[in-house]
């Protein structure tokens, strides 16, 4: 085994019962930023895996005594590994037999000997980087506290080992269950996981957000703090944008997005998109030019999903590029086709790559040159958000160093008697009456922050966090305006709002959830208890005050 890194490395533990295979892999994956971890046997892996936390796991099918498939459904059984991810490696191609397997067992990846080592480099990256980004998240206690504890963990886990392996040993002659069973059920925890590692990243997200609108309603701070402030404030619109990507991708996988279209003017969709990648620009102090046509070009759109596909793309052309770089927007009607031209003098892309930079995950950047961030996923849910309104979209590169161009294709809408929609004019925060707010959040931090800022725009806000005291002081401070949380101690936020409802003047407060959770069946249970209102967290400052100017704001 190799011997420890550094604090920021991350550990893969590759597995196979052969030493010129495993020495392959090692070098193959050679990057200072990997502790590389060998095993001979599935036993080997076991023990690594009781002592260690991997980040991904390279593992051989064919293998004497334990094989591969057996070592990772015992590894998705337990707790601790269960949400490792598995790359099975074989020799072997009876498709039906060996993918669908391996596949069934938990893997997220299968590849065939000899692997190629560019693919494989790029699919441990890409779980590398997430393994990172959820290991950087973790509070400075709880490391601390895990070190102190891994000696105790570590005999705990090999007691309920040891007594997994006796029932495995029992329970081998079980028949397993029909592939397509074992896919839908790897489809709907991957779902799951999706949703709650969505929560999970979005709760802290909020109580530094509101701490930011906090200091900018406070003002009177120096340039220093004001920089520091919106620098924060953008990479928190930028984790948030990333979550919504991943989940955005998870629902079109499963059909779940609808589009709500209506006609309106194509420049209004890319006035958006500029918009909102306009502060990324200005930081990596690139220039944006637009050619638009002459005639106004209408489109039969969703106007916030089309707005995203261009925000990514625009997004992708801003980071692959060096600072000072130049975008080009360019827009012309081709029959009765509308074609949105997006060119940049960034890196480009080899030939060989044009059409897979729209794969899920794909990366242009190797992984030990990539100073960019991202997951690869931008491009891809643009392509699908495209295509959903019966476009198309292609890269366009010739090479490394000298641009790339993205063409964008979408039917004309035909014109009609209606009228197109107007500029929406971003909510602003104005003065209007004094509220009474009540805010309910077992998060503390955010509880208080959030109850911070509306003081000091002018309302009487009560908090409180937990389910049982929101009902309570509902009743006791009569709010106008009620922020709950759904995830909440004693009672959580669907049965504290029905219960408000029931009380004297339930039915005149209105009541907004507030929460980490944004999949469309939250949405619906928010509406099924009696929520107003589903708001995802971090809340969007504009959003919350259309809320406060608004009375009594519509359902969903």
């Amino acid at each position: 085994m190799s011997a420890a890194g550094g604090a920021g490395q991350v550990n893969i533990l590759i597995v196979d019962d052969e030493p010129r295979n495993l020495a392959v892999l090692e070098s193959v994956l050679d990057d200072p930023d990997y502790r590389l971890v060998r095993a001979n046997s599935g036993d080997e892996a076991l023990l690594a895996l009781m002592a260690d936390e991997f980040a991904v796991l390279v593992l051989d099918v064919r293998m004497p005594g334990m094989t591969g498939f057996e070592l990772a459904q015992m590894i998705k059984e337990r707790k601790k590994t269960a949400r490792i991810p598995i790359i099975f490696l074989t020799a072997y191609y009876n498709e039906d037999q060996h993918i669908l397997e391996g596949y069934g067992t938990g893997a997220v990846d299968y590849l065939h000997k000899p692997v190629n080592p560019s693919i494989l480099r790029s699919k441990v990256s890409v779980f590398a980087e997430l393994h990172r980004t959820g290991r950087e998240l973790a509070l400075a206690n709880e490391r601390l506290t895990a070190e102190v504890a891994e000696r105790r963990k570590a005999e705990r886990n090999l007691s309920e080992l040891n007594e997994h392996l006796d029932r495995r040993v029992s329970e081998r002659t079980v028949a397993l269950q029909a592939s397509e069973e074992r896919l839908l059920e790897a489809s709907r925890r991957k779902d799951e996981f999706l949703a709650t590692l969505a929560h999970e990243l979005r709760n802290p997200l909020a109580p530094v957000r509101n701490a930011i609108q906090l200091l900018k309603l406070k003002g009177g701070a120096s340039a220093d703090v004001l920089w520091a402030g919106e620098l924060i404030d953008r990479q928190i619109s930028a984790m948030a944008r990333l979550i919504d990507d991943l989940m955005d991708v998870s629902r079109i996988n499963q059909g779940r997005i609808e589009l709500r279209r209506e006609e309106l003017p194509l420049s209004v969709v890319l006035g958006d998109a500029l918009l909102t990648v306009q502060p990324l620009i200005d930081e990596l102090g690139h220039t944006v030019s637009v050619a638009a046509a002459e005639d106004e070009i209408l489109v039969d759109a969703d106007r916030a999903r089309l707005a995203q596909a261009f925000t990514n793309m625009l997004n992708n052309a801003a980071k692959y590029m060096d600072r000072g770089g130049s975008i080009g927007v360019f827009v012309e009607r081709s029959g009765d086709e509308v074609v949105v031209r997006i060119k940049d003098n960034g890196i480009g892309i080899p030939g060989h790559r044009l059409e897979r930079v729209f794969d899920m995950f794909s990366q242009e950047e190797a992984a030990l040159s990539r100073s960019r961030g991202g997951l690869g996923i931008g491009l891809s849910l643009s392509r699908r958000l495209i295509q959903m309104h019966g476009g198309s979209v292609t890269a366009v590169s010739d090479g490394p160093g000298r641009g790339s161009e993205f063409l964008v294709r979408l039917p004309c809408a035909q014109p009609s008697v209606r009228t197109p929609s107007a500029e929406r004019a971003p909510p602003v925060f104005a003065p209007i009456a004094q509220m009474r707010v009540l805010v309910a959040d077992d998060n503390k931090d955010a509880a208080e922050t959030l109850a911070m800022l509306l003081e000091m725009m002018g309302h009487s806000v009560r908090q409180v966090h937990d389910g049982e005291a929101a009902v309570a002081a509902a009743a006791e401070f009569a709010p106008q305006l009620v922020l709950l949380d759904i995830g909440m101690p004693k009672l959580n936020g669907y049965e504290a709002c029905r219960r408000i409802r029931t009380q004297a003047d339930g039915r005149a407060m209105t009541v907004v959830a507030i929460t980490g959770w944004g999949q469309p069946e939250d949405l619906q249970n928010a509406r099924s208890a009696g929520f107003d209102r589903h708001m995802v967290k971090p809340i969007d400052m504009n959003l919350l005050a259309a809320l406060l100017s608004d009375s009594t704001p519509a359902a969903g």
